[in-house]
């Protein structure tokens, strides 16, 4: 089964073609650099941007998978949560695609699609449940408890800032540019992780929910204190001392989780801030120590918003329900539920 599938939930324009939910064929993504002079994204250009480019992608992605449009089972796209104007652009052409060669399109929810993403390039047998799967990205932070890839149950969740705006706010702060998760990994690779003691937020005793606005907020105020904030050395021992506190954050919480719920036999790490180094190598000790197998993406690729995971979804969405798949026009959703 070959699915093609339509990403564009925020700023990447991305079209992939996954052939029975786990063999990647092809994975294109066009990211805009456009928006790095404002120091995040700008809806109106990312729309805009999306519209122009789709058509050149999903080009790009059939002639690379070697398939024509007949050799596709079914379309899939990301159908929320996300910036409403360019949800609206991957479920326009997904729809029209789907009324105009009469293919089946699937609705994806994007964090279903991280929750999916581990599988891509794996054999599907070699995942064990129930497992905790750790999904950390740009706008969200949530921990589920999962039967299968399809049933999930939310167990945490963040109560303000995701990680990954966190990362995007301390680069913008220190004037590094925009994304910031990858900008502050590196400099933290030259500072001291222990140099400036950050707050540590673990909220209730036995709580998996997260906080992030108060270490954000502790960040401005040692930046803001500083007479010489561009100092190089300051700037590596401030992002070395943000991402540890972000490490010892997470660790507690999983470490929390494993002894809630024993039986999880893994935890799966994903989204866009599971390209960490640092974080995939803490949770690797943190998950040895506990008898737990580890999982994040194959490749970092497919810990960005990527097209391939919204396929390897649909794939899964599909055999437990065959109805799903339906020639017909989807409108996008913003604030769709899980």
């Amino acid at each position: 089964m070959k699915i093609l599938a339509f990403e564009t939930s925020c700023d990447d324009t991305s079209v992939a073609i996954v052939k029975d939910g786990t063999k990647v064929l092809a994975n294109i993504k066009q990211s805009q650099i456009e928006h790095t002079e404002y120091g995040g994204v700008v809806p109106e250009i990312a729309a805009r941007l999306h519209a122009e480019r789709w058509r050149e992608v999903f080009e790009s992605c059939l002639v690379k998978a070697q398939c024509t449009i007949s050799d596709i089972d079914y379309l899939a796209v990301t159908q929320g949560p996300g910036l409403q104007t360019s949800l609206l652009n991957g479920t326009t052409a997904a729809s029209f695609l789907s009324l105009l060669y009469e293919k089946p399109v699937i609705p994806v929810h994007h964090i279903l699609g991280h929750i999916c993403s581990p599988v891509l390039e794996r054999e599907v047998r070699e995942f064990d449940f129930p497992v905790l799967t750790l999904t950390v990205s740009g706008g969200h932070t949530n921990l589920y408890r999962c039967e299968s890839f399809l049933k999930h149950t939310l167990v945490g969740q963040t109560r303000d800032d995701a990680a990954g705006e966190a990362f995007d706010k301390v680069a913008k702060m220190l004037g590094l540019g925009y994304p910031g998760g990858p900008i502050v990994s590196q400099w933290a690779e030259k500072g001291d992780g222990h140099k400036y003691l950050l707050p540590r937020v673990f909220l209730e005793k036995d709580s998996l929910d997260f906080s992030f606005s108060g270490l954000k907020a502790a960040v401005y105020r040692l930046i803001q204190e500083r007479d010489n904030a561009s100092d190089e050395t300051f700037i590596a021992d401030v992002c070395a001392s943000f991402q540890q506190c972000v490490i010892d954050t997470f660790l507690k919480k999983i470490q929390r989780a494993f002894e809630k719920f024993p039986s999880s036999k893994a935890l799966h790490f994903v989204g866009g801030v599971s390209a960490n180094k640092q974080l995939r190598e803490s949770f690797q000790e943190l998950c040895k120590k506990y008898q737990k197998q580890f999982f994040t993406t194959a490749k970092f690729d497919y810990s960005t918003d990527n097209a391939a995971m919204i396929a390897s979804a649909a794939y899964f969405l599909i055999r437990e329900n065959p109805s799903i798949g339906q020639v017909q026009f989807l409108d996008s959703n913003a604030r769709l539920e899980i």
